[in-house]
Protein backbone atom coordinates (compact mmCIF):
# COMPACT_ATOMS: atom_id res chain seq x y z
CA UNK A 1 0.00 0.00 0.00
CA UNK A 2 1.51 2.85 -1.31
CA UNK A 3 1.44 6.73 0.13
CA UNK A 4 -0.42 8.32 -2.33
CA UNK A 5 -3.22 5.63 -1.91
CA UNK A 6 -7.01 6.38 -2.37
CA UNK A 7 -8.32 6.50 1.53
CA UNK A 8 -11.21 7.62 3.47
CA UNK A 9 -9.44 8.89 6.47
CA UNK A 10 -13.02 9.36 8.10
CA UNK A 11 -15.07 9.24 10.74
CA UNK A 12 -18.01 6.67 10.97
CA UNK A 13 -20.24 5.78 13.71
CA UNK A 14 -22.86 3.32 14.52
CA UNK A 15 -25.68 3.89 17.50
CA UNK A 16 -28.00 1.29 18.95
CA UNK A 17 -31.78 2.77 19.32
CA UNK A 18 -34.63 1.79 20.87
CA UNK A 19 -36.30 0.70 17.87
CA UNK A 20 -33.20 0.62 15.28
CA UNK A 21 -29.65 1.81 14.05
CA UNK A 22 -28.16 4.45 13.11
CA UNK A 23 -25.30 4.36 10.90
CA UNK A 24 -23.37 7.72 10.20
CA UNK A 25 -20.46 9.17 8.65
CA UNK A 26 -18.32 12.31 6.82
CA UNK A 27 -18.01 12.49 2.82
CA UNK A 28 -14.07 13.24 2.27
CA UNK A 29 -11.68 11.10 1.17
CA UNK A 30 -7.69 11.62 0.91
CA UNK A 31 -4.37 10.63 -0.51
CA UNK A 32 -1.51 11.65 1.48
CA UNK A 33 -2.17 15.04 2.84
CA UNK A 34 -4.17 16.16 -0.42
CA UNK A 35 -8.26 16.17 -0.14
CA UNK A 36 -9.03 13.75 -2.95
CA UNK A 37 -12.77 13.65 -3.14
CA UNK A 38 -15.77 15.69 -1.36
CA UNK A 39 -18.57 13.56 -1.72
CA UNK A 40 -17.28 9.64 -1.18
CA UNK A 41 -20.36 7.26 -0.34
CA UNK A 42 -19.28 5.83 3.69
CA UNK A 43 -22.17 4.47 4.30
CA UNK A 44 -24.20 1.82 2.29
CA UNK A 45 -26.86 -0.22 1.91
CA UNK A 46 -26.22 -4.26 1.72
CA UNK A 47 -29.88 -5.28 2.02
CA UNK A 48 -33.47 -4.02 3.36
CA UNK A 49 -32.36 -4.24 6.51
CA UNK A 50 -28.32 -4.60 7.07
CA UNK A 51 -26.05 -1.36 6.70
CA UNK A 52 -22.49 -1.00 6.48
CA UNK A 53 -19.99 1.81 7.12
CA UNK A 54 -16.27 2.12 5.27
CA UNK A 55 -12.90 3.25 6.28
CA UNK A 56 -9.71 2.50 4.73
CA UNK A 57 -8.48 2.12 1.23
CA UNK A 58 -11.04 2.64 -0.87
CA UNK A 59 -10.79 -0.13 -3.89
CA UNK A 60 -11.38 -2.66 -0.91
CA UNK A 61 -14.02 -0.93 0.19
CA UNK A 62 -16.04 -1.09 -2.75
CA UNK A 63 -15.40 -4.28 -3.06
CA UNK A 64 -16.52 -5.60 -0.01
CA UNK A 65 -19.71 -3.81 -0.76
CA UNK A 66 -20.56 -5.68 -3.73
CA UNK A 67 -19.38 -8.38 -2.45
CA UNK A 68 -21.53 -7.93 0.67
CA UNK A 69 -24.88 -7.24 -1.86
CA UNK A 70 -24.41 -10.16 -3.35
CA UNK A 71 -23.97 -12.92 -0.54
CA UNK A 72 -26.47 -11.33 1.47
CA UNK A 73 -29.15 -11.20 -1.87
CA UNK A 74 -28.10 -15.19 -1.98
CA UNK A 75 -29.04 -15.81 1.19
CA UNK A 76 -32.24 -14.22 1.27
CA UNK A 77 -33.17 -15.83 -2.05
CA UNK A 78 -31.99 -19.70 -1.12
CA UNK A 79 -33.46 -19.33 2.58
CA UNK A 80 -36.72 -17.09 1.99
CA UNK A 81 -35.67 -14.89 4.98
CA UNK A 82 -33.80 -11.73 5.23
CA UNK A 83 -29.44 -12.57 6.69
CA UNK A 84 -29.35 -11.95 10.28
CA UNK A 85 -27.45 -8.78 11.30
CA UNK A 86 -24.84 -10.98 13.47
CA UNK A 87 -24.81 -13.53 10.69
CA UNK A 88 -23.35 -10.97 8.21
CA UNK A 89 -21.28 -9.52 10.84
CA UNK A 90 -19.67 -13.16 11.42
CA UNK A 91 -19.24 -13.39 7.45
CA UNK A 92 -17.28 -9.60 6.73
CA UNK A 93 -14.98 -10.59 9.66
CA UNK A 94 -14.20 -13.68 7.96
CA UNK A 95 -13.84 -12.49 4.65
CA UNK A 96 -11.86 -8.91 6.11
CA UNK A 97 -9.00 -11.75 6.80
CA UNK A 98 -8.02 -12.06 3.74
CA UNK A 99 -6.16 -8.96 3.43
CA UNK A 100 -8.45 -6.03 2.96
CA UNK A 101 -7.23 -2.58 4.72
CA UNK A 102 -10.61 -1.36 6.42
CA UNK A 103 -12.01 -0.88 9.35
CA UNK A 104 -16.36 -1.30 9.32
CA UNK A 105 -19.05 -0.96 11.11
CA UNK A 106 -22.11 -3.27 10.45
CA UNK A 107 -25.45 -2.41 11.60
CA UNK A 108 -29.12 -3.55 11.05
CA UNK A 109 -32.60 -4.52 12.16
CA UNK A 110 -33.95 -8.02 12.72
CA UNK A 111 -36.41 -10.19 14.27
CA UNK A 112 -34.01 -9.46 17.69
CA UNK A 113 -34.12 -5.85 17.32
CA UNK A 114 -31.20 -3.14 16.43
CA UNK A 115 -27.68 -4.75 16.59
CA UNK A 116 -24.27 -2.47 15.81
CA UNK A 117 -20.84 -4.46 15.73
CA UNK A 118 -17.19 -2.87 14.84
CA UNK A 119 -15.14 -4.91 12.93
CA UNK A 120 -10.76 -4.68 12.40
CA UNK A 121 -8.53 -5.42 9.93
CA UNK A 122 -7.76 -8.70 11.55
CA UNK A 123 -11.41 -10.01 11.31
CA UNK A 124 -12.24 -9.27 15.27
CA UNK A 125 -15.63 -8.12 15.74
CA UNK A 126 -17.88 -6.70 18.72
CA UNK A 127 -21.32 -5.69 19.43
CA UNK A 128 -22.02 -2.71 21.35
CA UNK A 129 -24.14 -0.01 21.53
CA UNK A 130 -21.95 2.60 19.78
CA UNK A 131 -18.77 3.16 18.26
CA UNK A 132 -16.45 4.78 15.75
CA UNK A 133 -14.03 3.66 13.14
CA UNK A 134 -11.46 5.62 11.64
CA UNK A 135 -9.55 8.77 11.88
CA UNK A 136 -11.47 11.08 13.76
CA UNK A 137 -12.86 8.53 15.85
CA UNK A 138 -11.28 9.16 19.25
CA UNK A 139 -13.13 12.72 18.97
CA UNK A 140 -16.34 10.89 18.11
CA UNK A 141 -16.10 9.50 21.25
CA UNK A 142 -15.56 11.48 23.21
CA UNK A 143 -19.14 12.83 22.09
CA UNK A 144 -20.81 9.90 22.22
CA UNK A 145 -19.55 9.57 25.72
CA UNK A 146 -21.14 12.08 26.80
CA UNK A 147 -24.81 12.43 24.68
CA UNK A 148 -25.32 8.51 24.07
CA UNK A 149 -28.53 6.73 26.31
CA UNK A 150 -30.24 3.95 25.86
CA UNK A 151 -33.32 3.67 24.41
CA UNK A 152 -32.81 6.93 22.48
CA UNK A 153 -35.71 7.72 19.38
CA UNK A 154 -34.41 8.00 15.74
CA UNK A 155 -34.40 11.67 16.16
CA UNK A 156 -32.44 11.96 19.07
CA UNK A 157 -30.30 9.30 17.27
CA UNK A 158 -29.92 11.38 14.38
CA UNK A 159 -28.55 14.44 17.00
CA UNK A 160 -26.01 12.68 18.87
CA UNK A 161 -24.42 11.08 15.45
CA UNK A 162 -24.55 14.64 13.92
CA UNK A 163 -22.83 16.24 17.34
CA UNK A 164 -20.10 12.80 17.14
CA UNK A 165 -19.34 14.36 13.58
CA UNK A 166 -19.01 17.74 14.32
CA UNK A 167 -16.63 16.70 16.97
CA UNK A 168 -14.37 14.96 14.54
CA UNK A 169 -14.43 17.55 11.94
CA UNK A 170 -13.56 20.03 13.92
CA UNK A 171 -10.03 18.16 15.00
CA UNK A 172 -9.55 16.04 12.40
CA UNK A 173 -8.15 17.03 8.84
CA UNK A 174 -9.03 13.89 7.29
CA UNK A 175 -13.09 14.07 8.25
CA UNK A 176 -15.54 16.43 6.87
CA UNK A 177 -17.24 17.66 3.64
CA UNK A 178 -20.51 16.78 4.40
CA UNK A 179 -22.51 13.83 6.46
CA UNK A 180 -24.59 11.11 5.60
CA UNK A 181 -26.74 9.43 7.82
CA UNK A 182 -29.40 6.16 7.35
CA UNK A 183 -31.20 4.52 9.99
CA UNK A 184 -32.45 0.98 9.99
CA UNK A 185 -35.63 -0.46 12.13
CA UNK A 186 -38.72 -2.43 11.69
CA UNK A 187 -39.87 -0.78 8.52
CA UNK A 188 -35.97 -0.78 6.56
CA UNK A 189 -33.37 0.73 5.21
CA UNK A 190 -33.68 4.93 5.34
CA UNK A 191 -31.07 7.52 3.97
CA UNK A 192 -31.79 10.67 5.74
CA UNK A 193 -32.07 13.56 3.23
CA UNK A 194 -29.38 16.29 2.98
CA UNK A 195 -31.52 18.88 3.67
CA UNK A 196 -32.90 17.28 6.47
CA UNK A 197 -29.26 17.00 7.81
CA UNK A 198 -28.39 20.46 7.12
CA UNK A 199 -31.26 21.59 9.02
CA UNK A 200 -30.84 19.88 12.02
CA UNK A 201 -27.13 21.27 12.03
CA UNK A 202 -28.12 24.59 11.79
CA UNK A 203 -31.14 24.21 14.66
CA UNK A 204 -27.31 22.72 16.85
CA UNK A 205 -25.85 25.38 16.02
CA UNK A 206 -23.32 23.52 13.50
CA UNK A 207 -22.06 24.57 10.66
CA UNK A 208 -22.32 21.93 7.50
CA UNK A 209 -20.33 20.62 5.49
CA UNK A 210 -17.62 22.45 7.38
Amino acid sequence: MTEDTLKTGTTTIGLKLKDGVILASDQRATMSNLIAHSHVQKVYRLSDNIGMTIAGVVGDAQLMVRYMQSEISIYTMKKGAPMSVTAAATLIASVIRQGFYLGLIVGGYDRTGGHIFSIDGAGGYIEDNYCSVGSGSLFALGALESNFKEGMTKEEGIDVAITALNSARRRDNCTGDGMLISYIGPDGYEEIPRDRIVSRCEELGFNFPN
